[in-house]
């Protein structure tokens, strides 16, 4: 009998073996920042590429519900409180390609190379409202530099994307650490109370658990999308 067979079996069961050993110890790293199965696999991926490049867990804070003063909320995907600011992380998922600058109100999606087009609130407009929220909360840190990192996932191609605001970057998964690393590389931020932001930061992340909340936040966000245009097919 050849031992060819026999070798392929042993990797497969080495490489299952190790495949799941590396997802568990994965797990265990986005655990120590926000339960598994909160938020979206997107969110939680950027979460394990900070852990990763080595921030401190207790730095980083997922799915966080920021009170505007019109007593609404808005949702915050990831933000992470740093030596030189705040960087505050919006992730899409998307596939095809993507169209838009930071004016426009809508973006652009193409699929099918053209033949379907989707239309999605401009993310840089979107993180700068979740900025302002911040900002309006933060009395004791007036100034603070905050960073706007919209991350796209998926397939998504960007064929057309300007942006020019400052402290705002519109990137792909992988060049997560570059900005990071030079987001970090930045003067050190002049902080009135560090404190004022862990509090408010570790009271948004409770808000996520309360379901009159999240409720909440997904009626307005519904309340102000209704006018958005319609996606167009054209087959």
């Amino acid at each position: 009998m050849s031992l060819a067979p026999i070798i392929f079996l042993l990797c497969l069961i080495f490489w299952v073996v190790y495949f799941l050993y590396v997802k568990h110890k994965e797990r265990k790293l986005i655990e120590l920042v926000t339960p598994i199965t909160r938020g979206e696999w997107s969110e939680r991926r950027v979460i394990l590429k900070l852990l990763k490049d080595g921030i401190n867990p207790k730095a980083i804070f997922h799915d966080l519900y920021i009170q505007k003063p019109n007593g609404e909320y808005t949702q915050v995907d990831v933000a992470v409180a740093t030596k030189t600011g705040i960087i505050v992380f919006e992730v899409k998922d998307y596939s095809g390609w993507i169209f838009g600058n930071e004016h426009q109100r809508y973006w652009t999606q193409i699929l099918a190379y053209g033949k379907e087009k989707h239309r999605f609130y401009n993310p840089v407009m979107q993180n700068a409202g979740h900025i302002k929220a911040i900002r309006r909360c933060l009395q004791q840190n007036p100034g603070i530099p905050i960073y706007s990192v919209i991350v796209f996932f998926g397939s998504s191609e960007f064929k057309n994307i300007t942006c020019n605001a400052d402290n705002t970057f519109i990137i792909y998964p992988h060049s997560i650490r570059q900005v990071v690393s030079e987001i970090l590389r930045q003067p050190d931020a002049n902080f009135g109370n560090k404190y004022e932001i862990m509090d408010l930061f570790t009271k948004a992340v409770q808000n996520g658990n309360d379901p009159m909340i999240i409720e909440s936040q997904i009626n307005s966000a519904a309340y102000y999308g209704r006018n958005k245009p319609q996606s167009s097919y054209t087959l």
